[in-house]
């Protein structure tokens, strides 16, 4: 690893590099506490409302020693155990903005303020008809199912896809993060949205952290949320994602209630 990384503000949003800043601090706290090494972020050297300066990583590409140093560091870092769900202010995932509160139900904030607020800025009004359909009748349901199947709020990186995670063949580093606590099986969905990450990381991850035996059926519900963004902001490619994640939606809720 040597010199800078210069990433320039390419939103509309003038605050969205500081809050990388912010979440790439917030995750190198944890794992200092959480002591791990094998899993690291880069050193912010400059943040502002156009550019953000970090250091540079000579990646290559990952191997199992370095995904098993990925998988055992995140789980570190979803075993603290933080005090609520949510986040102190709002930010951004990718292009769209990420509204935050902090609230002791996860249920809720996942239904109401992932869902919910994708599903709100859909422009296709027979699209956000169906889903918001889809949300009133299933939502309470699933919001009580979440909130009983998590077993504490963990930092997220929350942005957690192959692109977003680095190697150097000794270690592995986490870039652009959009942060909050929330089940941190969440993290893990995301790192199958395309393709995964191997199975040397998930191995790793279940031996420090094991998966819960809900997994398979959040990672669809997960998912979703990250499916309606990317429909958002790229449009009907994902539009087929989505309706998968509202069908694993409604089953869900169907045997919840």
């Amino acid at each position: 690893m040597s010199g800078i990384y210069t990433k320039r503000n390419v939103t509309t949003y003038p605050d969205a590099l500081i809050c990388e800043a912010e979440g790439l601090e917030q995750l190198a706290e944890a794992l200092e506490q959480a002591g791990v090494r094998g899993l690291r972020i880069p050193e912010i050297r400059r943040v502002d409302s156009e550019r953000l300066e970090i250091t540079a990583i000579q990646a290559t590409a990952p191997d199992e020693h370095t995904l098993e140093k990925l998988g055992e560091g995140l789980a570190y870092l979803h075993k603290i155990e933080q005090p609520d769900y949510g986040w102190g202010r709002d930010n951004y995932i990718g292009l769209s903005p990420q509204p935050n509160r902090w609230t002791a139900n996860w249920g809720e904030f996942f239904v109401q303020d992932r869902l919910g607020y994708q599903v709100a800025r859909i422009s296709d009004p027979n699209v956000k008809a169906a889903f918001q359909r889809s949300l009133d009748q299933h939502g309470p349901a699933l919001m009580e199912w979440l909130r009983d199947h998590c077993d504490h709020p963990s930092l997220l990186h929350g942005d957690l896809w192959s692109g977003n995670a680095l190697f150097d063949g000794v270690q592995a580093w986490l870039i652009d993060p959009a942060i909050y606590c929330g089940d941190r099986e969440a993290d893990l969905a995301m790192t199958e949205m395309f393709g995964g990450f191997g199975a040397a990381f998930y191995q790793a991850y279940d031996r420090v952290y094991p998966r819960t035996a809900r997994y398979d059926a959040k990672r669809d519900i997960y998912n979703l949320y990250h499916y309606l963004n990317h429909y958002n902001l790229f449009g009907g490619g994902y539009l087929s994602g989505c309706e998968r994640g509202f069908d694993a939606l409604g089953r869900v809720a169907r045997e919840a209630g």
